[in-house]
């Protein structure tokens, strides 16, 4: 006897929740934002062999970011036509893809396509992740199955970079990106088997959701969360060769370095949830001035091995904690539009990653290390500066 595939309609959850689908989609998380993120703990040994920069070479995580802001705003509109699950598949199998080109790329141009691939994959699952959960749950497990995704991230987030580190030591780079290919493959086979046809629905344009933006508190909102990623990534970047060139840690300390400040971030992520109902603003604004003033001090304790490493693990703590309390303005900011309100977060946190690695490595190449983590210190400063404006219009508009 055949079984026709289970179709979702409109409004309508799938028969028995669809849990092994909501399972797939978080191991195409992991895998995504493992990939997103690797190059940041293998930065020396990609120059190295292809021969350009650590800076040039930091350039693989913007490119990814940049094809990521672009796919975000445009997927849903491009692809209102076809099936959701038809999108997702395709979306994971150029994350394969990607992991294949990047495996074998000869040269740095290659690389880049490989990594642009990437992004196009990152933006597009992010942007319609939502959306797509929201339709194979009950409205009362919505809330338990984007938890579940957003562990997958947290998870990837920890362990990518001082996995990647192990790994670049052990089987060398090329080995630690071909990883990425038969887990990926897993997940694809996976959404085959267990995600349900998803008929499409009305596709936003890219104008609509930028639309948004003409609402004061969220273009204060979106401004203050483009600075603290830019900020971020202007130095989480460049750690590595921070780490080995300026602190002078081998690889064993480097790695022990970045999977404690990994772990810290887990930590952080849970000790968020128990403030974010009473003290939602203040996270938002202490969050960004705490992480400035750790950049600074690397400024000056940068040389001295102990005080780096206590500084990373509050550096980690502050920083995977902050996209939780942003998550959480914006639900509570666009309760109507959270799905528009997700793309346009999408857009913006990937156009600062891409922007912060970018300017961080142009500076770094070009004036020194110091310089990239002054520039990390005024955007979380920036940050933090634009939560308190967004956090005085809401009180003044609820008076």
């Amino acid at each position: 006897m055949t079984i026709a595939p289970m179709t979702v309609m409109d409004g309508e959850p799938t028969r028995r929740g669809a849990w092994s689908a909501v399972f797939s989609m978080t191991l195409c998380v992991f895998t995504l934002i493992a990939s997103e993120f690797m190059p940041v703990s293998l930065l020396t040994p990609i120059a190295t062999d292809l021969g350009v920069t650590e800076g040039h070479a930091g350039q693989a995580i913007s490119i990814s970011g940049l094809f990521a802001v672009a796919t975000s705003l445009c997927l849903a509109g491009l692809t209102r036509r076809l099936d959701r699950r038809a999108v997702v598949l395709g979306l994971t199998g150029l994350l394969v893809l990607s992991g294949i080109i990047v495996t074998l790329s000869p040269s740095y141009p290659l690389l880049m396509v490989g990594r642009a691939l990437l992004g196009v994959a990152v933006g597009g699952f992010w942007s319609l992740s939502t959306a797509i959960v929201m339709r194979l749950v009950p409205q009362a497990e919505v809330p338990k199955a984007l938890a579940l995704l957003n562990a997958g991230n947290a998870v990837a987030a920890t362990i990518s970079a001082p996995l990647g580190s192990l790994l670049g030591a052990m089987i060398g780079w090329r080995g630690a990106f071909f990883l990425v290919v038969p887990v990926g493959l897993l997940a694809l086979l996976w959404q085959w088997i267990s995600l349900p046809a998803l008929a499409p629905r009305a596709g936003g344009s890219a104008l609509g959701v930028l639309r948004l933006l003409g609402r004061r508190p969220i273009a204060l909102g979106m401004a203050a969360i483009l600075m603290l990623f830019m900020g971020q990534f202007a130095l989480f970047t460049y750690l590595r060769p921070f780490l080995e060139q300026v602190t002078g840690v081998g690889i064993e300390t480097l790695s022990l370095m970045l999977l404690a400040m990994g772990l810290a971030g887990a930590a952080g992520t849970v000790a968020i949830g128990h403030l974010l109902g009473r003290r939602l603003f203040s996270l938002l604004i202490g969050i960004p001035l705490l992480m400035a003033g750790l950049a600074l001090l690397l400024l000056v304790v940068g040389r001295a091995e102990a005080p780096v490493f206590a500084a990373l693990i509050g550096w980690g703590f502050l920083g995977t904690a902050a996209p939780v309390g942003w998550g959480t303005w914006l639900s509570r900011a666009l309760p109507d539009e959270a799905e528009a309100g997700g793309g346009l977060q999408v857009a913006v946190i990937q156009l600062a990653i891409t922007a912060g690695a970018s300017l961080g490595g142009l500076m770094f190449d070009s004036l020194g290390w110091q310089a990239t983590f002054l520039l990390s210190a005024m955007l979380l400063g920036g940050s933090a500066l634009a939560a308190l404006a967004a956090w005085r219009l809401s009180e003044r508009r609820q008076a």
